[in-house]
C-alpha cells in the first residue's frame, strides 16, 4: 500500500508539473506574471531601437549630403551598413544563445549607443563610414525575439512574435516624424543625439527589466553543455548543422526567395517614388506612415488571431499565394493609388511569412540553437540590401517597374506549387 501511494504521489506530481510547465510556457522559471511583463517589456525595448533607427536612417542621406558624399559614396555607405548586419546577425544570435538574451540585448543597446556618439561626431566622410561599424551587433529586434522565443510556449510563439510587428509599425512612424522634425527644427544632428540618449535608457531598461535566465534550468543546462563543445561564435560548420534538421532548409529557402523581389522593390522605392509616382519628399514619407499604420494592423490584429486557427503550413502557403498576387498587381499598377491598393495584400502577404517562418524555425532547432536561427533569419534582410542596389538597379533601368512584379509572380507561383507537392517534415526539438 504503501508503495502504491508513492506511485500515486509521483504521478501526480508529474502531471502537476506537466501542467504548470505548459501554462507557465517555455521558461518555467518564470511566473506567469512575470512573463507577461518580461514579453510587454520586449516590446517596448524593440519599438524604442527601431525608433532610434529610423530617425538616424532618415537623416543619413542629407549628412551625407553636408559632407560632400555623392550618391555613389552613399551607396557604398549603405552597402557597409548592409555587410556589417549580414555578418553580424549570426554572430549575435550565438551570442545570444551563449551569454542569454539580455546579455545580447544589453550588447546590442551598447552598440547602438555607441553608433549614435560615432554618428554626432562625424565631421568627415571617414568618420561617416566608421560610424557604422557598432551596427555589427545592433540587433534590437533579433534579441527582442530571442526572449520571447524563451519565455513562451511554442503554441504561443507565432501569435507572440507577430505583435512585434506593431512594433515594427511604431519604429517607422515616429522614427521617421520625430527624425524628421527634429533635423528641421534644430539641426541634421539633433536625432543623433536623440538616439544616443535613448539607446542609454535602452539600455538600463534592459538591465533593470529583463531577467538574467530567461530558459527553463534544464534548458539553460543543456544550452551551456552545447555551447561548450560548440567552439566560436561564428561557425560555418554550426550553420550547415542547423540547416540540417527536418524541414529547415526547405522553409528557409521559402523565406528568402519568396520576399526577394519586394526586397528589391524597398531598396529602389526612393527612386521609383520620384520617376515613376511622381512624388515629393513629403509625400514619400506620408507614403512610408501609410506602411507603417498597416503594418501595425496587420501584426497586431490579424496574424496572432490566424495563427490560433490555422496550421503554419496553410499560413506559410497563404502568404506565398498572396505574394504571387501581389506580384501580378505591381506588374500591372500604373499610379501611386494602385500601390495603395497593392499596400493592403503585401504586407499581409510580408507579414505573414516573417512571422510564420520564425515561429517554425525557432521550433524545429533545440531550444538551446533558436539564437542562432533567429540570427540567421535576421540576415535575410541585410542579405538582400547588399546585393540590392545592383539587381534591383539592372532590373529597372533595363525592364522597368513591372518587372519587380512579373518576378515576384513567377517566383512565387513556383513556391506555391513546391509547398503543395512537397510534404514539409515540421517538427519540434526540445533538447
Amino acid at each position: 500500500v504503501s508503495t502504491m501511494n508513492a506511485k500515486t504521489s509521483s504521478r501526480g506530481e508529474e502531471k502537476a508539473s506537466g501542467t504548470k510547465n505548459e501554462t507557465l510556457g517555455e521558461s518555467g522559471c518564470l511566473g506567469e506574471a512575470k512573463r507577461g511583463q518580461v514579453i510587454r517589456v520586449a516590446y517596448v525595448i524593440a519599438a524604442l531601437d527601431l525608433t532610434f533607427i529610423f530617425m538616424q536612417l532618415g537623416v543619413m542621406p542629407y549628412m551625407a549630403k553636408s559632407l560632400g558624399l555623392d550618391s555613389v559614396g552613399f551607396g557604398y555607405l549603405q552597402t557597409v551598413f548592409g555587410v556589417l548586419q549580414l555578418v553580424g546577425g549570426y554572430i549575435f544570435g550565438r551570442f545570444a544563445d551563449q551569454f542569454g538574451a539580455r546579455a545580447a540585448l544589453i550588447l546590442s543597446c551598447v552598440s547602438g549607443s555607441l553608433l549614435f556618439l560615432l554618428l554626432s561626431l562625424s565631421t568627415s566622410i571617414p568618420m561617416l563610414f566608421l560610424s557604422r561599424l557598432p551596427a555589427v551587433f545592433m540587433h534590437g529586434m533579433p534579441g527582442a525575439q530571442k526572449v520571447i522565443t524563451d519565455v513562451t510556449t511554442p503554441s504561443q510563439r507565432a501569435g507572440a512574435l507577430g505583435k512585434l510587428g506593431f512594433c515594427f509599425g511604431v519604429g517607422i512612424i515616429a522614427g521617421s516624424v520625430l527624425g524628421g522634425v527634429l533635423s528641421t527644427k534644430f539641426s541634421v544632428y539633433a536625432p543623433t543625439y536623440v538616439g544616443l540618449v535613448g539607446s542609454v535608457i535602452n539600455t538600463l531598461i534592459t538591465v533593470v527589466c529583463i531577467p538574467a535566465q530567461t530558459k527553463p534550468e534544464s534548458d539553460h543546462h543543456r544550452t551551456e553543455h552545447s555551447t561548450s563543445q560548440s567552439g566560436s561564435l561564428f561557425s560555418i560548420r554550426e550553420i550547415v548543422r542547423l540547416m540540417k534538421f527536418p524541414g529547415v532548409m526547405e522553409v528557409f529557402i521559402v523565406k528568402v526567395f519568396a520576399g526577394l523581389p519586394i526586397g528589391l522593390f524597398m531598396i529602389m522605392f526612393s527612386i521609383i517614388s520620384m520617376d515613376f509616382f511622381g512624388l515629393e519628399a513629403v509625400e514619400s514619407g506620408y507614403l512610408m506612415s501609410y506602411f507603417g499604420v498597416l503594418q501595425m494592423v496587420v501584426q497586431g490584429l490579424v496574424v496572432g488571431k490566424l495563427s490560433a486557427h490555422c496550421t503554419e503550413m496553410t499560413l506559410l502557403r497563404l502568404s506565398v499565394f498572396v505574394f504571387a498576387g501581389v506580384g501580378l498587381g505591381m506588374a500591372l499598377m500604373r499610379t501611386v493609388w494602385h500601390y495603395c491598393i497593392i499596400a493592403v495584400p503585401l504586407v499581409f502577404a510580408f507579414s505573414m511569412l516573417a512571422t510564420i517562418t520564425d515561429s517554425i524555425l525557432t521550433k524545429a532547432v533545440p531550444s538551446s540553437d533558436t539564437g542562432a536561427m533567429l540570427g540567421i533569419c535576421a540576415s535575410v534582410q541585410p542579405l538582400t540590401r547588399t546585393v540590392g542596389p545592383t539587381i534591383g538597379g539592372v532590373l529597372y533601368k533595363q525592364f522597368g517597374v513591372s518587372s519587380f512584379g512579373y518576378l515576384q509572380l513567377m517566383i512565387n507561383l513556383g513556391l506555391f506549387v513546391y509547398l503543395l507537392k512537397n510534404k514539409i517534415p515540421l517538427g519540434e526539438t526540445k533538447s
